[in-house]
């Protein structure tokens, strides 16, 4: 029987870049916070034999250029995270369209390959975000979250649990635009990844990952490289930023990838989505939660 597949996606961003550094009173003098973590995740992936796509902030382009191409060298697919990183909905139609092009455009020509994915920041989307994306030319977005709402996070909008023509978000979207939803947990319609990992742990997640398989889901999940490293104390940044940070996600990372699912990129997911998968059998492999 051939494994479930799954994506363990990256957003590529450096901690500078979080709204949760943005938004604090203090500074690091430590410059690209995170960047230390891809060395670990390329490894990590190819131990693994597991290929990734890293959603990427494109201002990183301008100075860590080659890492981008070792991701790609790699087998792994590179993909959108906007150019700055700002939430889609402070920003005028106009500066939403110009993230999507100008990201698309320096990615491309730091990393030689093609971008045809994108992820929110903060899964943070505006009403025209579907047909931009699609006028800018990508093929695939990777935003929506189709949990309950939580109060001072998202959620509450998209109830979509596997990859879908996007037009089945928003019926007026150009019908080759697909959405690839982040995975939530069965009958709770919490997330199931990001920071989530961190709050209730990796057997949470891999509890989750197991439910959605049965139902002939493939979960995609994603962590940040910043929260695999271990985080200077800044003033103003909240406690929940550094809670399970570091070892705990690095180990987290490992066990994931340890389960008996066929790691893919998002946008292979994104190019199955004329034939979904069914109900599967599956006894989840790797380490128990």
């Amino acid at each position: 029987m051939s494994r479930v597949p799954a994506a363990l996606s990256v957003d590529f961003e450096f901690f500078q870049h979080a709204p949760a550094y943005r938004t604090a009173r203090g500074r690091t003098d430590r410059s690209a916070l995170g960047i230390e973590a891809v060395d670990f995740l390329l490894e990590t992936f190819d131990d693994a034999d597991a290929a990734a796509t890293f959603f990427t902030v494109s201002d990183i382009a301008a100075t860590h250029g080659s890492v981008l191409r070792d991701v790609v060298d790699a087998g792994h697919e590179l993909a959108s995270h906007t150019h700055s990183h700002r939430h889609l909905t402070d920003l005028t139609a106009a500066q939403r369209r110009e993230e999507f092009v100008t990201s698309r455009e320096r990615l491309a020509a730091a990393a030689d390959a093609e971008i045809v994915g994108f992820r929110a920041p903060s899964f943070d989307i505006a009403d025209d975000h579907f047909r931009s994306l699609a006028d800018a030319g990508y093929a695939y977005d990777s935003s929506v979250v189709p949990c309950r709402s939580i109060p001072g996070w998202y959620g509450g909008e998209f109830d979509a649990q596997r990859p879908v023509p996007a037009s089945a978000v928003d019926p007026s979207v150009p019908a080759d635009l697909t959405e690839v939803p982040v995975v939530v947990m069965p009958g709770l319609r919490l997330p199931l990844t990001g920071t989530w990992i961190r709050f209730f742990g990796v057997r949470y997640t891999l509890l989750g990952m197991r439910l959605l398989a049965r139902r002939g889901i493939a979960p995609v999940l994603y962590v940040h490289p910043w929260e695999l490293v271990d985080l200077p104390r800044i003033e103003g940044v909240p406690e929940r930023i550094y809670y399970r940070s570091g070892a705990y996600m690095r180990r987290a990372v490992e066990r994931i990838l340890a389960t008996d699912f066929e790691f893919v990129t998002v946008r292979s997911l994104a190019e199955s989505v004329d034939a979904p998968p069914g109900p599967a059998e599956f006894d989840g492999g790797g380490p128990s939660p």
